[in-house]
């Protein structure tokens, strides 16, 4: 229940996104309208394409929160991958179109117009972007969803943009300046590709497994607060993210001579541990391993009647060690 609730808190967020992003749309169109200024007309493109992207994103979140079903084993979530990548290719189209624009303004320039409405637009959009982006993206960071995550950046970029734009169209208000508004647009198109870029990256990570440091090392954190002498070795972690879910293999040393109902009982205890810390939904699948006559010397256990090697060292969990698929030893 806990998750279904927050996937549709999650959808709530991201439709109040949408619907702002829509209404700074039209403001800033209306506004270059007017003003006939690149800088103004580089922004308005960046809000389309935050309405198309927000909207894709809002669909997926859609998506993702459906549950595991027989063709979906591991459920949805990896359309917020796809999401991420498609805005991250809007967002590189938007600063192509950009700088293409303002190339073309060089060569057959054209007078500016009431630049005072502009300034105050782009501010007005810029602070809205930011509040809206910094929301976004920490909700998404909470819990776990690359799509709010994706589009809050894609925000907060759009909120840097604005203080440069409103910077370009001040010098060019106090100047004269009118190639300025060409040169501003030029500089935050070549940024603009540059954040296209790195979602795009991110979003192929993604979709091809790639290891989350970060995700990984709380994981580990967590479990290392909670460590207990009979968890002898913990080791061959991986980690999947499908949204908002994540999906956690390892493999868990346990004293050989412990009943099935004992392991299961350990096992369970670590997935209820990591799920109390989490926000979003953990799905752990452990292999549990028989101690070893190796494991005897970072066996910590210190009543154990059949050690075959006295205790030596403590064995720390790191993110180097934890990782491998090998069992902990002193070698």
């Amino acid at each position: 229940m806990d998750n279904v609730i927050n996937d549709k808190k999650l959808f709530r967020i991201q439709l109040i996104a949408v619907f702002v992003g829509l209404i700074l749309m039209v403001a800033k169109f209306f506004t270059y309208s007017v003003t006939h200024s690149n800088t103004v007309l580089t922004d308005a493109l960046e809000s389309i394409i935050n309405v198309m992207a927000g909207s894709f994103a809002l669909y997926s979140l859609h998506i993702s929160s459906k549950p595991q079903d027989y063709d979906h084993p591991y459920g949805h979530g990896k359309v917020e991958f796809i999401s991420a990548g498609l805005e991250g290719i809007m967002i590189l189209i938007a600063g192509a179109l950009i700088i293409v624009q303002a190339v073309i303004t060089f060569v057959h320039p054209h007078s500016l117009q009431k630049l005072n409405l502009g300034l105050l637009v782009i501010i007005g959009s810029g602070l809205l972007n930011f509040i809206m982006g910094l929301s976004l993206k920490r909700t998404g960071e909470k819990h776990s969803s690359l799509t709010l995550e994706a589009d809050g950046q894609h925000l907060l970029t759009d909120a840097y943009s604005a203080l440069g734009f409103a910077i370009g169209i001040a010098l060019i208000i106090f100047t004269g300046w009118l190639f300025l508004d060409n040169i501003v647009a030029i500089v935050f198109g070549i940024i603009i590709i540059q954040t296209g870029i790195k979602l795009i990256r991110k979003s192929l990570g993604g979709m091809m497994d790639e290891a989350d440091e970060r995700i990984d090392e709380s994981i580990i954190a967590h479990l290392v607060a909670h460590r207990k002498g009979e968890w002898i070795d913990f080791h061959n972690l991986r980690v999947i993210q499908y949204g908002s879910k994540l999906h956690v293999d390892c493999h868990l040393t346990l004293p050989w001579y412990f009943t099935l109902e004992q392991a299961h009982k350990e096992i369970d205890e670590i997935v209820g541990i990591i799920n109390k810390e989490y926000f979003t939904e953990v799905e752990f699948f452990i292999h549990g391993d028989p101690c070893v006559p190796r494991s005897c010397p970072i066996c910590m256990i210190g009543d154990c009647k059949v050690r075959q090697a006295p205790f030596v060292k403590k064995v720390e969990w790191t993110l180097e060690n934890v990782r491998l698929n090998k069992k902990h030893g002193l070698e």
